[in-house]
């Protein structure tokens, strides 16, 4: 009888709290994603982090990933093109989440969009960004393309307000616009070849008339009023001051020229008078608006699609880990919002009309930014310098956040 007692005994203290201790050190710590479940939800510290995301830092192999692999893009305009028409993804066919009405907000949002590229997404797609602001300069010089340059929204690489477009879609612009004739529209054409490197035309080369015009038209801003201008204000609103003259031409211009210190007219346009006291006369010239900037129509939805594109991004890459890292599988289907996939499985349950996932139409892909692709908005913030791309051993290219 003492044996059949003491035998449940022992039975109860098999696994022991030393035993289970000295198991858990066995067990291998991972740096993949785990996925929530409805009974345990995400959490989330007090930071903003997905606590269950990531733990450890990504493995970085010390390789530095690049955005340059299309090889049949050799120019500067055939990354402009490439980049604008990968703006944006299309349309769902079916199972959208969008009404009638909504789907027009969408493609008209679209349309409107001008024909422009940021030289901070150029340079993501080109190999040498030396080479490419070299070669840029001489399409400007051979009136091939334009550099558009908006003054105070931001500064270095990460700044928004550099783009390039080419002259024949600003001149198919200027053609299509509805309210302007067409006499004036080819004046408008002959002053953006006459002046190819420069950013305003003296108000003189335009009638009263003329100048009004175009300035309803988003095509002239005047170049007093860049002070006044906000960062997301009217295209039109939008010009060059002849305070930032010297800095920036001095950006676009050869060292050591005349035009590095914005030309043979910059100390008169800021107001100077040659006698280091400005005169009332001079004064009044100022104020006059003495010149008109060339100017872009529909610049700043652009501009405000572009920022928030940005600050989204990398709001989620702050969210993913505290890090500041995630795998760019991963990034973008957080970007994504979630939506079904493109796989067989995914279409075959599509085909059936057993939709799985969320809806394009109720993410913030498609309800803010109309579709934005999640590449065209990495490889703007790697151009930018605000994300580094980084080789990985288990999860493919990682993204960081700099």
């Amino acid at each position: 009888m003492s044996s059949f007692q003491t035998g449940p005994a022992k039975s109860s203290r098999v696994t022991k709290p030393a035993q289970r201790k000295k198991n858990s050190l066995f067990r291998r710590s991972t740096s993949s994603p785990k996925k929530p479940t409805q009974d345990s939800p995400r959490r989330k510290s007090s930071a903003g982090v997905d606590d269950d995301a990531f733990d450890d830092s990504l493995d970085d192999t010390g390789i530095v990933a690049s955005l340059a692999i299309d090889l049949e893009l050799r120019d500067v305009p055939q990354f402009m093109k490439n980049i604008q028409s990968r703006m944006f993804s299309p349309m769902p066919e079916r199972a959208s989440g969008m009404n009638g009405q909504r789907t027009a907000e969408v493609l008209n949002f679209r349309i409107r969009i001008p024909p422009v590229a940021s030289v901070a997404h150029v340079h993501a797609l080109s190999r040498s960004p030396t080479v490419t602001e070299r070669e840029i300069a001489e399409l400007v010089r051979r009136r091939v393309i334009r550099r558009v340059l908006i003054p105070g929204l931001g500064s270095g690489g990460a700044a928004v307000g550099d783009a390039l477009i080419l002259v024949s879609d600003w001149e198919q612009l200027v053609r299509g616009h509805p309210d302007l004739d067409d006499e004036l529209k080819e004046n408008y054409i002959a002053l953006l070849h006459a002046h190819p490197t420069s950013l305003a035309i003296s108000a003189a080369l335009l009638s009263k008339q003329e100048a009004a015009a175009l300035l309803d038209a988003g095509l002239l801003t005047s170049a007093n009023s860049a002070v006044q201008a906000g960062l997301f204000s009217r295209p039109d609103s939008i010009a060059l001051d002849a305070s930032t003259s010297v800095i920036d031409s001095s950006s676009r211009a050869a060292s050591g020229s005349l035009d590095a210190v914005g030309g043979a007219g910059t100390f008169a346009a800021g107001g100077g008078s040659g006698g280091g006291v400005m005169t009332q006369v001079n004064k009044t010239k100022a104020n006059r608006g003495s010149s008109y900037s060339f100017s872009i129509p529909n610049m700043g939805p652009f501009l405000k699609l572009l920022t928030a594109a940005r600050a989204h991004l990398l709001a989620i890459l702050n969210k993913t880990s505290k890090y500041r890292e995630a795998p760019m599988s991963h990034l973008k289907e957080r970007w994504d919002g979630g939506i079904a996939g493109e796989d067989a499985a995914t279409q075959a349950r599509n085909a059936r009309g057993d939709f799985v996932g969320i809806l394009p139409g109720r993410t913030k892909k498609w309800r803010t930014f109309y579709g934005l692709n999640f590449e065209w908005v990495l490889e703007e913030c790697s151009g930018s310098g605000l994300v580094e791309l980084f080789q990985t051993r288990s999860v493919g290219v990682g993204v960081r956040a700099t």
